[in-house]
């Protein structure tokens, strides 16, 4: 029986879409694998949509020989030659000084595209002060798409074993990285098509000439390992701050919301952030109910930036004091993935399981900017009372796991079913896997926080909420705002 949907257009989202294929690729290997066979199937339009990008990594695996250059740049340069009628579409992100564009190694490119009559390259800059165009979007002829947290940048490849030592995992200058855990989906369909409409928007928006849709083609065969769901309605839900004569669209925080707020059992999310002040709040009143549903949130130990490490790393420290006070029951934990010799794995993943029903995924993390400051775009499914599906929903959830645990999917199953509670399993798991140096998960701990940093974090100084909080008194603005601190009578402050 199809139950009632979540989603409500220009509410938790822009619009929903059927997807005749949609997919999930866990970790940049298998996401540029397949990003790597789409493009070179290309006939018509690439629209790429970037935040971070280096034209001088390797668009698949780092050893991958199938006849085009392996490097991004030159690649999509191999690209135009060999299709003359193929038109390819760069926008990436214009953060003035900070430009991941300025490189060396993508200044070459950018000279030869511009030279190039079949390759277009914008830079946005057209944003609030502080803020970002964060959207990582793929549409390949109007006919297959992709959008998650991935971008074509540096330190993102990596396999799903995450090693302590894979010799591949380089950058294009020989530095080794450490490990890195990320998401992205990849989708066919009239969803496609709408997402295309989405990049034509932010294309001519930038200053780009309007771009009409291209006849639709069969969508290319799929040529990385996924985790299929077949064919689901899709709903795309977008952040985009209050610019100019532009309104705020909070369509991602709502469906955040809703989606914690129809859980029954569990909720499932990785992260790389938690510091989203709504979030926490909606948490918290879960929390409070005898009934309510578990939360496991999977975080990367620190931030890998310094702006993380001061703000998104000390919100944390102080929400998850909060909400400990406000978890009567012990349903609420965080953990951190770690390889066998305890080397943290980064978690980059945006991700969010409710039950067997709900999935999102996309570029926003579970902080203000991507809730209300930043430009954001996921997409999400939900079961509908489809057992079929329901059941693809918590078998993924249930493989990622196992990837984290160093265990297999079918043993997570099982020990979430014995225990009738996912917290427990994944301490019965990584409890044994302590014992066996394994690959496993580390329980959050709250580390000491400066005056300094405390003071940053509760004022939100460094992850404002929207462009007119960039602005607001300090006296106005606040982590807490008088709520979370403490329970009052049962309820939230």
């Amino acid at each position: 029986m199809a139950l009632p949907t979540i989603f409500s257009p220009s509410e938790n989202c822009w619009r929903t879409e059927t997807a005749d294929e949609f997919s999930i690729l866990i970790d940049a290997n298998d996401y540029f694998t397949s990003v790597r066979a789409s493009m070179m199937a290309a006939k018509h339009a690439i629209f790429f949509v970037g935040w971070d990008f280096d034209a001088a990594i390797t668009l698949g695996h780092p050893q991958v020989d199938d006849g085009a250059p392996r490097g991004v740049g030159d690649f999509l340069l191999w690209l135009a030659r060999r299709t003359p009628g193929l038109e390819i579409r760069i926008l990436l992100w214009s953060p003035a000084p900070l430009a991941s564009w300025a490189r060396l190694s993508n200044l070459p490119y950018l000279l030869r595209w511009k030279w190039n009559r079949q390759i277009s390259v914008r830079l946005d800059g057209k944003h609030p002060l502080g803020s970002s165009h964060h959207q990582k979007m793929l549409v390949i002829d109007d006919a297959v798409a992709y959008c998650g947290g991935i971008d074509v940048t540096l330190d993102r490849w990596d396999t799903r074993e995450h090693s302590d030592a894979n010799p591949d995992r380089r950058r294009p200058n020989g530095t080794p990285y450490g490990p890195w855990h990320d998401i992205s989906s990849r989708f066919t369909g009239p969803a496609a098509l709408a997402l295309g409409e989405l990049c034509r928007h932010r294309w001519t928006r930038a200053g780009g000439k309007a771009v009409p849709p291209v006849a639709v083609t069969p969508a290319p065969e799929e040529h990385a390992p996924t985790f299929s769901f077949g064919k689901v309605n899709l709903a795309i839900a977008r952040t985009s701050p209050a610019y100019e004569e532009e309104s705020a669209v909070t369509e991602i925080e709502r469906l955040y919301l809703d989606m914690i707020n129809a859980a029954r059992r569990m909720v499932y999310a990785e992260s790389q952030y938690f510091a989203s002040r709504a979030v926490a709040q909606a948490i918290a009143r879960r929390l409070a109910e005898p009934d309510g549903p578990e939360f496991v949130l999977i975080n990367p130990t620190t931030s890998d930036n310094w702006l993380g490490q001061i703000a998104m790393d000390t919100a944390r420290a102080r929400l998850v004091e909060s909400l400990r006070r406000h978890d009567p029951y012990g349903r609420f934990r965080i953990y951190h993935p770690i390889t066998p010799k305890g080397q943290p794995i980064y978690v980059h993943a945006k991700l969010m399981i409710v039950d067997d029903q709900y999935l999102r995924l996309g570029s926003s993390n579970m902080n203000n900017r991507s809730l209300r400051f930043d430009r954001e775009c996921d997409v999400a499914l939900e079961a509908g009372g489809s057992e079929t599906l329901s059941a693809k929903i918590e078998s993924f959830r249930n493989d990622l796991l196992a990837e984290h645990l160093d265990s297999t999917p079918e043993a997570v199953d099982q020990t979430i079913r014995e225990c009738g509670s996912l917290i427990a399993a994944i301490e019965i798991l990584r409890g044994k896997n302590e014992k066996l140096g394994s690959a496993t998960l580390k329980p959050y701990e709250t580390p000491a926080i400066s005056d300094l940093e405390e003071w940053l974090a509760d004022h939100e100084i460094l992850d404002p909420e929207g462009s007119e909080a960039v602005f607001e008194p300090i006296e106005k603005r606040g982590l807490f705002r008088g709520r979370l601190k403490r329970p009052l009578r049962g309820r939230l402050e």
